[in-house]
């Protein structure tokens, strides 16, 4: 906004001196024509006075000058001369040997005066008017500086001005910009746009428009995956059983083994699909409530359930005395945990426990030992269906759910390997949960 404003403040400064070159100009024309209609008035006043004066004389060749009243400066000078080009009349600053030889009535000009010449009585008195073309140009450059000082005082006051009304006038979409910055991914809602100037409102409008568009095909495309994942489990179900029915029925041990097979990965497409909708949920779905509960309730009630399924003595859990109140979904906090205990206990170490850790503040601390990941593939462990180790089998959603629901939330994921203080280990941080409300 300040660099908009100094542009134009800099274009204003250059038509304003654009505008006071050419106003100097004008002026310089305008001045020559009246400073030689000074010159040819002045001849024109004093040639009969002088004519006067020297048909009366006696001696006709006789130089006359004439003497000043009181000392002062003479900027207009003349001579009077015959036919002959004998001088008979002079002011009494006047020098002969600066006026032009005769050329008959009219302007003339040499290096440093501008001359006048008239006649009269058939040519045989002749006067010559002259000025200092210094005159002129000390009068141009006084009325230059008279234009041009008053635009350097103001020109830092106007910059100024204009950068000040730039911004204030700005300040909406400022505003705008702001809202917009602040943001979240998950969040395409229109950006409030009422207060823009009408220059700019058709702008916002596009681009509310734009991400209103976004939302539609993002929703479109998150509601297929929930849809087809909750789809899935009735029929992924009912192939389990019917392979569970088979393995139980057959005698024979080969169709027994492959029905186990089928088992296995029809259950692998099950949480594949289960992991799907946590992820359509957590993309799209509203993760803030307008009241508040307690996190450690269903920390631990996420973390008894995976205890039953888990060896004993896994999961080490560290809950703070008081409540962790928060507004965020508890189901979404169960899905956020239960994702990051789970990715622990198949990737960790299986003779160390995985601790689990709530701080008062809101923090939840995942942490279990085996071999440290490399920074670059701790960058990836986000992403969709990436894994640390394809041996330990897994989907490869849990930390982008984790991910998506961090983000969504206005939360922070912060993935640590080694674990502080240690050379092996992986630790998985969530910050900033707690948003407590007043109920």
């Amino acid at each position: 906004m300040a660099g908009l404003g100094l542009s134009l403040g800099i274009l204003l400064t250059l038509l304003w001196i654009a505008a006071a070159a050419m106003t100097v100009v004008i002026l310089q024309r305008e001045m020559g024509e009246v400073f030689d209609s000074a010159l040819q008035e002045t001849a024109q006043r004093i040639l009969p006075l002088a004519v006067g004066d020297i048909i009366d004389r006696e001696e006709q060749h006789l130089t006359q000058r004439l003497a000043a009243l009181r000392a002062h400066g003479e900027l207009i000078t003349y001579i009077v001369r015959d036919g002959d080009g004998h001088v008979l009349l002079q002011s009494h600053a006047a020098d002969p040997g600066g006026f032009p030889a005769w050329s008959g009535p009219g302007f003339g000009q040499n290096a440093t005066h501008r001359f006048y010449s008239e006649a009269t009585l058939h040519g045989t008195v002749r006067i010559t008017v002259a000025e200092p073309l210094a005159h002129r140009a000390t009068a141009l450059r006084k009325i230059a500086m008279g234009l041009v000082l008053p635009i350097l005082v103001m020109i830092p006051v106007a910059l100024a001005v204009i950068v000040i009304v730039v911004r204030i006038s700005l300040t909406p979409l400022r505003r705008f910009r702001e809202r917009l910055w602040a943001r979240s991914e998950s969040d395409l809602s229109p950006v409030p746009s009422g207060d823009l100037p009408p220059e700019i409102a058709p702008l916002a409008d596009a681009l509310n428009r734009v991400v209103e568009r976004l939302q539609s095909a993002f929703e479109a495309e998150r509601s297929f995956a929930a849809n087809a994942a909750h789809e899935l489990r009735t029929p992924l179900a009912g192939a389990i059983a019917q392979a569970q029915r088979l393995a139980a029925e057959t005698a024979d041990s080969a169709a027994a083994a492959r029905a186990a097979e089928i088992e296995a990965g029809l259950k692998r497409l099950t949480r594949l699909s289960e992991r799907l909708m946590q992820l359509a949920r957590a993309e799209g779905g509203r993760l803030r409530l307008d009241q508040t509960s307690d996190l450690r309730l269903v920390l631990q009630m996420v973390t008894d359930d995976l205890g039953r399924v888990s060896a004993p003595g896994r999961i080490r859990l560290s809950l703070p005395g008081s409540p962790v109140m928060s507004n965020l979904d508890p189901d979404i906090f169960a899905i956020l945990c239960r994702n990051l205990i789970e990715n622990a206990l198949r990737h960790g170490k299986q003779s160390a426990p995985v601790e689990v850790t709530l701080a008062p503040e809101g923090t939840l601390v995942v942490a279990n030992d085996g071999p440290a990941i490399s920074q670059a593939a701790l960058g990836r462990l986000t992403g969709r269906f990436e894994r640390a180790d394809a041996a330990t089998g897994g989907s490869g959603l849990g930390l982008a759910i984790v991910n998506a629901i961090a983000k969504g939330a206005g939360a922070e994921l912060r993935l640590l390997s080694p674990r502080p203080g240690q050379s092996f280990g992986f630790q998985a941080e969530v910050g900033l949960l707690v948003s407590p409300l007043k109920t």
